[in-house]
């Protein structure tokens, strides 16, 4: 993973921490790193942390209201 798609996916990370504050945080993370793992090997990277935030944070939506 390039450098600077590692940190905006620790930025994803931390504003879905914030966002879903009632999950508990390993949870949150274990959550988008599945979301992640699903691109890896997509050779265009340029919007892999926000189609990863928006699957992530659709996953925890789930998760919240089950």
């Amino acid at each position: 993973m390039a450098h600077d798609e590692e940190q905006e996916i620790d930025a994803v990370l931390e504003r879905l921490r914030q966002r879903f504050s009632g999950i508990e945080p390993d949870a949150i993370e274990s959550t988008l790193r599945a979301v992640h793992q699903r691109f890896e090997g997509n050779p265009i990277r340029d919007y892999v942390p926000l189609l990863v935030e928006r699957a992530a944070t659709s996953e925890l939506n789930r998760s919240a209201a089950g």
